[in-house]
Order: structure tokens, then sequence, then C-alpha cells
């Protein structure tokens, strides 16, 4: 059975740097296994898909928040 995700953002900015890359990976594999079974028909539960975009979108932005946080920070050390 696959791992749940962690789907509360307020979970995933908790997460390290590190952690956050992990999840990205586990979410982009569990994404793309929900692409094959919808190609193949052998999809049970047709709400994952979107769910799993929407997961992806929520790393996304809370790593480019992250990113935009460290260059303004270093932008004011300057």
């Amino acid at each position: 059975m696959a791992k749940k995700l962690k789907t509360k953002t307020e979970e995933i900015r908790k997460l390290s740097e590190a952690d956050l890359a992990k999840e990205m990976e586990e979410t982009h594999r569990r994404l793309f296994s929900v692409r094959l079974q919808t190609r193949t028909h052998q999809m049970t539960n047709h709400r994952e898909w979107p769910k799993i975009r929407r997961q992806v979108a929520r790393l996304k932005t809370i790593r480019r928040e992250r990113e935009l946080a460290q260059a303004r920070s270093a932008q004011e050390v300057s």
C-alpha cells in the first residue's frame, strides 16, 4: 500500500528541504502511477488524479516561497 501523502499545508511547511524534496519525488511517482492506471483503465478512484495534482502544486508553491524568502534575506544582507 502506498504511503499516505501529507496533505495539510501546515505539515508541509514544517518539512526540511530534504524532506520536501523527498515528498516531491514521492508525489511525482504517485502521479505517474495514477496516469498509467488512468490510461490502462485500471483506475478505481477517479478523484485521486486531481488530489495528487493539487499536492504537486502545493509542494511547488512552498518550495518557491522558500526560494523567494532566501533571496529576499540575501538581498537585505547585501
